[in-house]
């Protein structure tokens, strides 16, 4: 058998030549040859365009295949050689009146395809006469020619009448020529600068259209229930009526149908009055959802996040059905994720111990991410069911019992949104969470326990040891258990006074004097400040009564979710965000509310602690200044770091630099120590000479510099060309464990520049600017300016390739420049990232070996010492060493901001200056970088 797999295997040379010859050849089967051959030279990338006039020659035949085969060379050619393409305009308009019907809508398909603007002027007549062609298949291509048309040129389509046109064939016999119509009116409507008009609709259009409904294809239904989901229904009457047309479509077999009559069904249920009406339609729903589960996977995942949008919105119609979300062994990780949500949302009082049974057996799964979040399903249960929470806490505390690592550290943190829920209750288990305090390792865990611990101090005995051992490795910790950690220990503190002021007094020290985090100093400030000068007040704000966290936590906002519901069946369904934040077009972006303020479990453990200090404290001093007490002085200065911190406001620093610093006082007769003897009156009246002596110290000690990291030399990342004129070169750096875009911006321009503003793309660690980008403005010509723009990880994360590009734009009094730059890894290590052995002994373990990869960095002359040190100087820690014939073996740890660990072994063989270097990570994708970052470190 012949195929046409032999026009793609000729390489010949002067082939073009031939190929002109054969053209023009008076042969028609040679003819058909050659332009075969032309068209397979133009799919395998070839140019052939030097052919066009003989090609176009070849368009006057009666050859149905040759016709077609010339139409896909114009349709290719025609926007690079559009003079060329004017010869066939004749051709096109006469072929638009062929007796053939299939040629007549060839013809016009082909110069809708065309876009140049040269050819649309001529294409005006023919469309309109193939709008009002006696055959079905010509007046529907011609409709879908209008919508192409209108892209090319919408004022000409709106000046030639074709969008009237398009509405009289909306009453078309033809249920595809209705169908296409609507395809094409619905698009322009969308697309169209000035859309009001272009497709209203009204009752006697609803009408046509579910005429036609029954009689289409499968796609054309779409078209249909899409554009009377648009519709508003002037009465209950008619929206019952058109419910009653459109279900049928639910036993449709293609699931976007049933999905698109589910949007239609969901609308009309807005507006319908009549319960009864209303139940019946739910009983109807309910199957054809559960149906649709019975999918592949894929659509099962797009039905679910749809299913997930309608229970939020009316749990009813799936309130029977829990047993259909049972996750099936083999259902894929996100299938079994979105049926575990669903499940929950379903859940109540008359259902939640079949669903609690489920859970308890998904908990002993092998897939990690699962257990986690079947863990975190069963607090949510007995979060939202609270005759269910007795049965839930004694599941949890028998997943603790099981001893498995991340189970017990997920259920550290759903007890603590239980307590918060449920206050004074079930404070019996706080012994159990105790005994598993060593196993904690995950920040949220940690943060978790020490606020049980602070927050029922009164009940542990050993609540001072307890959160002693946290703070032994405290500059270890991540932010968010150095936050809860110095709230617990002041909370414990204000319960506890008489054993626990040596305590507090380490925490408050380290905070203000060795901390570089500035909510962390702040907090630290406003709680020494509080105990100074008010415990009364201090207790008011410390432990007041929480609110109790919401049952639902999760759900979307509702003007969101309406507006969600009218995107049923679309990307926008699946991604549970509007249209307009990821699609670019000219419909105005719908602004949605704030969302409204919740307390939710998923947020920071001590909501109201978080807030109220920094909001309250400079009330409770403002009516009088901090009493004074005089204290023994030790040294010849003596200084007050809290200066005037509640009037801080009031004189605000001219100098950014000093916006978290204190004032400082020089010594004097009125040499203050905030805390000397203010204590006392908390403690009743015991021995004050532990205090005396313990001022903050001085501001050399507290903003004492770190080490800082390696750091490469600036690039060029914006050229002046790019720039028209802008030349801005830079490097990272990390410093005193802040990462900082060290910048220098040279005006090569002849005009001055200012109004400098910078901003980044979303990325995969979540970079984005501390603060504001500060360049001396105005820039004069030919002179440079020097900034440095520290940056945090709390931005949106979005996976980039590779991992660690950015995207950055800067703007100035010119114009809006983009470019992107690469993050050295080694400036995202975390000084966190220290893993005691066993814990690095477990991760390695538990990384599987297909994670592990092995690199040699040569030309390394520093001794085993001075390459830990040069390490541990760039936040790559030593987790352990030893000596095994002859050679150093050093185990490390690093962390990246986004808390992912990576593991390290490395080789060191006295006098050989190539080391081995072994990297394991739980995300492969990372262990490239890592070692670039070693690299460039030991080697820098």
């Amino acid at each position: 058998i012949m195929t046409d797999s032999k026009y793609f295997t000729t390489t010949k040379k002067g082939e073009i030549f031939e190929l002109k010859a054969e053209l023009n050849s008076d042969k028609k089967d040679k003819k058909k040859e050659a332009v075969k051959k032309v068209i397979a030279s133009m799919t395998v990338g070839k140019d052939v365009s030097s052919l066009f006039p003989d090609v176009v020659n070849c368009m006057q035949t009666e050859n149905l295949e040759l016709k077609k085969l010339v139409y896909l060379y114009l349709m290719n050619y025609a926007k690079t050689q559009p003079d060329m393409a004017i010869l066939a305009v004749n051709t096109f308009v006469k072929d638009c009146e062929d007796p053939n019907p299939l040629i007549r809508a060839l013809a016009v398909r082909t110069m809708g395809c065309i876009r140049v603007d040269k050819i649309t002027e001529y294409l005006c007549e023919p469309l309109r006469k193939c709008l009002k062609d006696e055959d079905p298949y010509v007046r529907k291509t011609a409709a879908v020619c209008v919508a192409k048309l209108h892209d090319i040129n919408s004022q000409l389509v709106e000046d030639q009448g074709f969008l009237e046109n398009l509405r009289e064939i909306l009453s078309d016999s033809n249920p595809m020529v209705v169908a296409n119509a609507v395809a094409s009116l619905s698009e322009i409507h969308k697309t169209s600068p000035n859309p009001s008009g272009v497709f209203d609709m009204n009752s006697g259009t609803v009408n046509k259209l579910l005429t036609a409904l029954n009689e289409c294809t499968e796609w054309g239904q779409i078209f249909i229930l899409d554009a009377i989901a648009e519709y508003q229904p002037v009465s209950d009457r008619e929206a019952q009526s058109i419910v009653e047309r459109v279900t049928p479509r639910l036993s449709h077999a293609n699931a976007a149908v049933v999905l698109s009559a589910v949007k239609v069904l969901m609308q009309m249920m807005e507006i319908i009055k009549n319960d009864q009406t209303i139940e019946q339609l739910s009983r109807k729903l309910a199957p054809t959802l559960v149906t649709l589960l019975s999918s592949e996977p894929e659509i099962q995942y797009v039905a679910l996040r749809n299913i997930n949008l309608i229970v939020q919105k009316r749990p009813e119609i799936l309130r029977n059905e829990i047993k259909a979300f049972f996750v099936k062994y083999n259902d894929p990780i996100y299938v079994k994720l979105e049926k575990l949500d669903i499940m929950i949302r379903l859940s109540t009082s008359s259902n939640i111990a079949q669903v609690l049974a489920e859970l308890k057996e998904y908990a002993t799964e092998v897939d990690v991410d699962f257990v986690r979040k079947s863990v975190r399903a069963i607090g949510r249960c007995a979060i939202k069911v609270e005759q269910a929470a007795e049965k839930c806490v004694s599941t949890l505390i028998d997943l603790i019992q099981t001893k498995v690592n991340y189970v017990v550290q997920e259920a550290v943190v759903v007890i603590r949104d239980i307590f918060r829920k449920y206050p004074n209750k079930y404070e019996s288990i706080i012994s159990t969470l105790c005994e598993n305090l060593d196993s904690l390792d995950e920040p949220d865990a940690k943060a978790s326990m020490i606020w049980i611990v602070g927050e029922y101090a009164e009940r542990i005995d050993n609540a001072d040891e307890l959160l002693q051992s946290f703070l032994d490795g405290f500059h270890d910790e991540t932010t968010q258990v150095q936050l809860q950690l110095l709230t617990a220990i002041v909370k414990l503190f204000l319960k506890r006074p008489a054993d626990t002021q040596d305590l507090v007094q380490s925490v408050l020290s380290l905070v203000t004097q060795e901390s570089d985090n500035p909510d962390l100093r702040d907090r630290g400030y406003i709680y020494w400040r509080l105990l100074s000068t008010d415990p009364a007040a201090a207790k008011e704000v410390v432990l007041a009564e929480k609110p109790l966290i919401a049952e639902e936590t999760d759900l979307l906002e509702p003007t969101l979710l309406d507006e969600l519901m009218c995107h049923i069946s679309t990307l926008a369904s699946v991604y549970h965000k509007p249209p307009s934040s990821f699609v670019e077009g000219n419909s105005p972006i719908r602004k949605l509310p704030a969302p409204r303020e919740r307390v939710t479990s998923s947020d920071n453990v001590d909501a109201t602690e978080n807030q109220v200090p920094t909001q309250q404290a400079p009330a409770a001093a403002a009516p009088a200044q901090p009493t004074v007490i005089s204290a023994p002085q030790e040294s010849g200065v003596a200084m007050d770091l809290l200066g005037d911190l509640v009037s801080f406001d009031a004189a605000p620093s001219t100098n950014t630099n000093d916006m978290y610093a204190p004032n400082v006082q020089p010594a004097g007769n009125n040499a203050v120590d905030l805390l000397s003897g203010t204590f006392d009156s908390l403690q009743m009246g015991s021995n004050t000479s532990a205090n005396q002596g313990t001022g903050l110290g001085s501001l050399t000690d507290m903003f004492a510099a770190t080490p800082s990291g390696f750091s490469e030399p600036k690039a060029v990342w914006l050229s002046a060309a790019k720039g028209k004129g802008l030349e801005i070169a830079g490097t990272f750096s990390l410093r005193q464990n802040a990462i900082y875009m060290d910048m220098t911006f040279t005006n090569n321009a002849m005009q001055a520049m200012g109004g400098f503003a910078i901003q980044f793309n979303k990325n995969s660690f979540g970079i984005v600017p501390a603060s504001p980008l500060e360049v001396r403005s105005p820039l004069p010509p030919r002179q440079s300016a020097e900034t440095s723009l520290q940056l945090n990880t709390m931005g949106a994360i979005l996976k980039m390739d590779p991992l660690n590009k950015l995207q950055v734009a800067v703007k100035n009094s010119i114009d809006v420049f983009y470019f992107d730059v690469l993050i050295p890894y080694y400036v995202l290590f975390t000084d966190s990232g220290k893993l005691e052995s066993r814990q690095f002994l477990t991760q390695w373990k538990e990384i599987p070996n297909s994670n592990e990869r092995s690199f040699d960095i040569s030309n390394v002359t520093l001794s085993s010492d001075a390459i830990e040190n040069k390490l541990k100087t760039n936040n790559v820690f030593t987790v352990a060493k030893r000596s095994v014939d002859g050679q150093d073996m050093h185990y490390m740890s690093l962390k990246f901001a986004n808390n992912i660990y990576a593991l390290a072994e490395l080789k060191i063989q006295p006098g050989n200056p190539t080391l081995k270097l072994a990297l394991k990570s739980t995300v492969a994708d990372i262990i490239p970088g890592v070692y670039n970052a070693f690299d460039l470190i030991l080697h820098g």
